[in-house]
């Protein structure tokens, strides 16, 4: 089996996401064409964190009980693969680990919520 670690994505993400014409960042020549490729990315990504918070919320839904909602080792293990992920295609670690801590916070206090309204 293939180490985590350094596995990457070699496969679209979601057949839902459709990024938006835009200039390539190497060809901008002025900042509304920086802009327009920063504005088309990031409706691309909200796209793709309603999904990865959809996956949240299954798995709140199928985890047995409150206790298993943060995972640590999970957590790493996810880091891990996004660094890994980031590397090959230029994304600063320095950008990319604490993006994703941030974001499984987030992922994680959602889940705890979306566990404890399905349980009350």
């Amino acid at each position: 089996m293939p180490n985590p670690a350094t596995m990457c994505w070699s496969v679209p993400l979601s057949d839902d996401v459709k990024i938006d014409p835009r200039t390539p960042p190497e060809a901008c020549q002025s900042m509304a064409e920086v802009r327009e490729g920063v504005d088309a990315l990031d409706r691309a990504l909200v796209i793709l964190l309603a999904e990865r918070q959809r996956y949240m919320d299954a798995a709140a839904r199928i985890k047995p009980s409150r206790s298993v909602v943060h995972d640590e080792a999970r957590i790493e293990d996810v880091v891990a693969k996004v660094l890994a992920a980031a590397g090959p295609v230029g994304l600063s670690p320095a950008i990319a680990e604490p993006v994703w801590r941030t974001l499984i916070d987030r992922c994680i206090a959602h889940e705890f919520a979306v566990w404890d309204q399905t349980r009350t």
